[in-house]
């Protein structure tokens, strides 16, 4: 007798439903992207216990007829696909045809549909059908999934705590409201709201309406293109980062997915910008040809696979680093100045003369009131100026706090500065101008640093003594497995030497994914970090002065090599209000 037989339709359902039904996110995300699917411009997902007793999701799609609406229960049975060719070309969320038939097997269903004439009314429990009748007619579809895992008890006791799953589903409709700001999408819980989106088709609104003013306030928008792929959408800026990737929300054609590569572009593009274990808030969309996609890799269908994705990390990469930088640090330093004049000369009524000396400076011979607007804006845009805000800031040292912040006051209110952070910007900038200038000036060492390795190591960096001398190193192998470091850059700091020299030298070693760029860059970082003043150093006033002075000059004064903030800024007004001195 033949040991080989086709399983039952239940048994294949319920084997499936272990690779598509892993949580009850799992299951409102099958569900609700059919609504989305059905063209609903309004979905509402209501959980009972989160989703633990019942699952139930109503829509105004398009709805199903009788016919349709038991097939969609069938397994492989669906309206996205017909033929093989139109894998290539998927346009909706769900084309595989097993989300239904899997849940069913292992949960107790009930739907009802309607195209608008007359409804259908489906119940099934553990796979079997139960009920098949007409119903309402109202347009769309409302389905509910009850005691799920009720017959598989081995699956049931694998889902996580009750508020662990509510959170999983609450991320992932967060995820599909971003995707999708023109569907409004409603989470309840036990009757308690927990997600409400207005559909308003303002993706800046609906990121509102999902994390808060907070962040919506500094989010700056992203446009940009190359032949293959269109990127959009908003990236917020580095003041706020989070601890996991959880915020970064990348939408391709649609379809909420999580995918390596991108996010790995997505951090290079802030990685002058931020720690490198400290992730930004993005809804980045990308939107290209289906042809270029791979949405069939995985039951889930979480990820994807992208065809020339090197170009698509190139452009995200670009995109996010350009727009970070022409929006942080580069001032329009010509519609300052007229705002300014413009500005004096109604509140102040200064005489024309005072107003040149204070907005020229050096433009002070006999030209009239306009010809010093013009030549101070010409002159200003010759040279690129950065920061005009913050370098016309008289920043006056009063305090260091913990031998690690220096606070200091100006006429807007007061600053609190990193010290090690702010020396650390400032000797970044100087290292990293002369190392692409090439003027590198080598000190030699009063006893040459010897270095001992291993076999592995010594290989790696005698592979790459090419990297040390071109940072100023002088370095020479010396007997076996060893080097010694005879001269080394100027701006290594004194006592401080051989610490750097080590840490470099440990970076070279273990450096894999090699980018001459990044890495040229991590190095200059380490050189900085080493060379600077340290937390819980003490420093004067005199030395605090000099940092702060060195510090609006930089051209990013607002974060350190490692991206970290330099300076937090607090206003007067916001000193008053804390202290209730104006109550609004």
């Amino acid at each position: 007798m033949s040991k080989i037989h086709i399983m039952s339709d239940n048994l294949a359902n319920k084997i499936a439903a272990g690779e598509v039904v892993e949580k009850i996110a799992s299951v409102v995300k099958e569900l609700v992207e059919n609504s989305i699917d059905a063209g609903s411009k309004k979905i509402i997902v209501n959980l009972v216990e989160s989703g633990t007793k019942s699952i139930q999701v109503i829509d105004d799609g398009i709805g199903m007829d009788k016919e349709d609406a038991l097939l969609s229960f069938q397994r492989h049975a669906t309206s996205k696909i017909s033929k093989e060719d139109d894998l290539f070309f998927i346009n909706t969320l769900g084309f595989r045809g097993e989300a239904l038939a899997s849940i069913a097997s292992v949960s107790k269903v009930d739907m009802k549909t309607s195209q608008g004439s007359e409804g259908t009314h489906i119940y099934i429990e553990g796979g079997k059908l139960i009920t098949n009748e007409k119903s309402d007619a109202r347009k769309g579809t409302t389905i509910e999934v009850a005691d799920l895992f009720y017959n598989t008890p081995a699956r049931l006791k694998y889902l996580k705590s009750l508020q662990t799953e509510l959170a999983n589903v609450t991320a992932y409709i967060e995820k599909l409201s971003l995707s999708h700001e023109d569907i409004s999408f409603t989470l309840t819980n036990n009757e308690n709201k927990i997600v409400y989106t207005s559909g308003s088709g303002d993706l800046l609104k609906v990121i509102h309406e999902i994390y808060g003013f907070s962040i919506s306030s500094n989010m700056i928008a992203i446009n940009a293109s190359n032949d293959d792929y269109d990127i959009s959408g908003y990236i917020c800026k580095p003041t706020i980062l989070k601890s996991t990737k959880s915020h970064m929300n990348v939408i391709v054609n649609g379809r909420v997915v999580s995918n390596n590569q991108v996010n790995k572009a997505i951090n290079e593009g802030y990685f002058k910008f931020k720690p490198d274990i400290k992730y930004p808030v993005v809804v980045i969309k990308i939107d290209t040809d289906p042809t270029l996609i791979d949405v069939n890799i995985h039951p889930s269908k979480n990820d994807i696979k992208f065809s020339k994705i090197d170009k698509l990390q190139e452009l995200i990469v670009n995109t996010i680093n350009d727009v970070l930088t022409n929006t942080l640090l580069v001032k329009d330093v010509e519609e300052k100045v007229i705002e300014r004049v413009i500005e004096e000369e109604i509140i102040e009524d200064k005489p024309e003369e005072v107003i040149q000396l204070e907005l020229a400076e050096e433009v002070v011979d006999k030209q009239d009131y306009k010809d010093v607007q013009v030549k101070v804006s010409e002159s200003s845009i010759k040279k690129e100026s950065k920061n005009e805000e913050i370098r016309s800031i008289v920043l006056n040292p009063v305090a260091i706090i913990h031998k690690t912040y220096i606070v200091a006051e100006s006429d807007d209110g007061y600053y609190l500065i990193d010290q090690h952070a702010a020396h650390e910007r400032i000797n970044y900038e100087i290292v990293k101008k002369e190392f692409e200038n090439r003027k590198i000036n080598k000190t030699s060492m009063l006893i040459p640093l010897t270095i001992e390795l291993s076999p592995s190591d010594f290989i790696k960096i005698k592979e790459r003594f090419n990297i040390l001398e071109s940072f100023g190193f002088t370095v020479e192998e010396f007997g076996i497995n060893t080097i010694v470091i005879k001269e080394h850059p100027t701006w290594l700091r004194e006592g401080y030497e051989d610490d750097a020299i080590n840490k470099i030298i440990e970076l070279i070693i273990n450096e894999v994914d090699f980018d001459d760029v990044k890495f040229n860059d991590k190095v200059i970082s380490t050189i900085a970090c080493k060379s600077s003043v340290r937390a819980n150093e003490e420093i004067s006033l005199d030395q605090a002065r000099e940092i702060l002075k060195q510090l609006v000059l930089c051209d990013n004064p607002y974060n350190c090599a490692h991206g970290r903030p330099t300076i937090i800024h607090y206003s007067n007004y916001e000193l008053e209000k804390m202290f209730k001195r104006v109550m609004n």
